[in-house]
């Protein structure tokens, strides 16, 4: 990718620099430092309630805010666009009351604005913060707060002066990812009329067809996200992110009432706006316009996207268990590096991968091609760029990392005297493997192969600039109905996605319980 832009962008991309991209840029900066700064308003103070206060219905809202989390954002761009815009349900409903019959006469917010996109992201985004700020608050060693009683600090100091900055590293691990998801956003923005780097790949390369340009602008992009991961690291350099010595307790901070009702309106709503509230028009809109006939075209879709998923997860947990095992059975220090280098595709937003599988399968094709040609054989066609290998592809650099990060915890549990002990009974590696670790290693291989399927399920921007001629997944058909302002058509579809969402959400919270 980065060859084919060098020096073979022509004029366009020069006339892009001197007019749009600086706005891309600008853009993209805005919408990735408003979204960081809502889902820390959002996910700290949610995760301190949760962890560190006697909050009622904590045990609820322990789980019920992650469920955003299951919601793809553009989805909740829509139906939020749907239910607040001038010929919505809100609107309608004010005009009738108040006897309004024009805009002038009343002010309401666009949503269909930066703004407006930076909190439909945080509103689906936020769980990682949260997520990640909780587990690190519940992991520290709770001396340190005591300590920091005995000194003549509250509890409320203790925890704004230790407990916060103790947990500082998890959270910005936490906001480093949902920047990364903000810069690789493509539906949102682009249904927002949002112009960011990613909407400029898509449509330098199929608008105006220059695929160079269109690699250009997509390394613009990568070195958006190498700037923000390298800024991540060296903002937590020498830090860690809990005490060696957690110490789990009970002794919680103890609310008054208003603050109480203050703390249960502020998840509820995170709950409701981020989850409950656009599930629940999903599922109006399927009561109400769902058709037989539809049902037969979603359902030929939905097992083509369940096919896919399947293939992509499965290709991706047998790559990290083999590179995990290698680690774990050759120790030396460079043995480490394939698993690490196979979790470096997380990074990279779906529309550069797409477009570095582009520029590197297409020649290949060609080069196929033109070898068959040469040797008087019938021509393979694109058997890489052109069919669903591009995409299964995309899906397992992609998501290769979530089941590196889950199996090699799982390995990491294992004691490395397992490893010996069937060795000194003459059993061989293989059959060690086949035979003890495998089994033990069962619940984080079903845990890693879920959460790449469901990622996989909701992956658009790499699907829609990979698929083949007339293949369509439950993304791209969702986004494509959404674009022509359809989706009561495919809500069906939605609530299918969504459903699948859960799956791991209700897996993992039954597991921590």
């Amino acid at each position: 990718m980065l060859f084919t832009s060098i020096g073979n962008f022509g004029e366009l991309f020069s006339h892009l620099w001197q007019t749009v991209l600086p706005t891309y840029i600008s853009n993209t900066l805005l919408l990735t430092f408003y979204v960081s700064l809502l889902v820390l308003l959002f996910g700290v103070p949610s995760a301190f309630l949760i962890s560190q206060t006697q909050l009622v219905s904590a045990m609820w809202l322990r789980w019920a805010l992650l469920l955003p989390l299951a919601m793809p954002a553009y989805l909740v761009a829509y139906l939020y666009t749907d239910l607040f815009d001038y010929a919505g349900p809100v609107q309608r409903l004010l005009r009738a009351s108040f006897g309004w019959q024009s805009p002038t006469e009343y002010w309401f917010f666009d949503l269909r604005t930066l703004e407006g996109a930076a909190v439909v992201l945080a509103l689906v985004l936020y769980p990682y913060v949260y997520m990640l700020t909780r587990t690190a608050l519940e992991q520290q060693d709770t001396s340190l707060l005591r300590a920091g009683r005995t000194l003549g600090l509250s509890a409320r100091q203790a925890m704004l002066k230790i407990a916060l900055p103790l947990a500082r590293p998890a959270i910005m691990v936490a906001v480093t990812l949902v920047m990364m998801e903000t810069i690789a956003d493509f539906a949102t923005v682009q249904y927002f009329a949002v112009n960011t780097l990613t909407t400029a790949i898509y449509d330098t390369w199929l608008g105006y067809g220059d695929m160079a340009a269109a690699n250009a602008l997509a390394s613009v992009l990568l070195l958006f996200v190498l700037f923000t991961v390298v800024a991540e690291q060296k903002s937590r350099a020498g830090q860690r992110h809990q005490s060696n010595r957690p110490n789990f307790s009970d002794d919680k901070l103890a609310l008054s009432f208003g603050q109480q009702v203050m703390g249960l309106v502020f998840c509820w709503l995170l709950v409701i706006l981020g989850f409950a509230l656009p599930f629940g028009l999903l599922i109006a809109m399927a009561i109400d316009y769902a058709q037989l006939e539809q049902l037969g075209q979603l359902a030929e879709i939905g097992w083509e996207t369940l096919k896919i998923s399947a293939y992509a997860a499965t290709a991706a947990v047998a790559l990290s268990l083999l590179l995990a095992l290698f680690h774990r059975f050759y120790p030396k220090s460079v043995n480490h590096l394939p698993l690490q280098i196979s979790g470096f595709g997380y990074a990279v937003p779906g529309t550069v991968l797409a477009m570095a599988l582009m520029a590197t399968f297409g020649p290949i094709d060609h080069w196929l091609n033109d070898t068959a040609a040469w040797l008087d054989w019938s021509k393979p066609g694109l058997i890489l760029s052109g069919t669903t290998f591009a995409i299964i592809f995309a899906f397992v650099v992609r998501f290769a990392a979530i089941a590196n990060g889950t199996i090699s915890a799982g390995i990491g549990k294992i004691p490395h005297s397992i490893d010996k002990a069937p060795a000194s009974l003459g059993v061989g590696l293989l059959a060690t493997i086949r035979t003890v670790h495998l089994p033990i290693l069962k619940s984080s291989v079903f845990v890693a192969w879920l959460l790449v399927f469901v990622e996989a399920m909701k992956e658009l921007p790499a699907v829609l600039l990979l698929r083949p001629f007339n293949f369509e997944t439950l993304s791209t058909f969702i986004y494509q109905l959404i674009s022509d302002e359809r989706l009561e058509q495919g809500a069906i579809g939605a609530i299918f996605i969504v459903l699948f969402g859960l799956i791991p959400i209700i897996w993992l919270n039954k597991n921590k319980h």
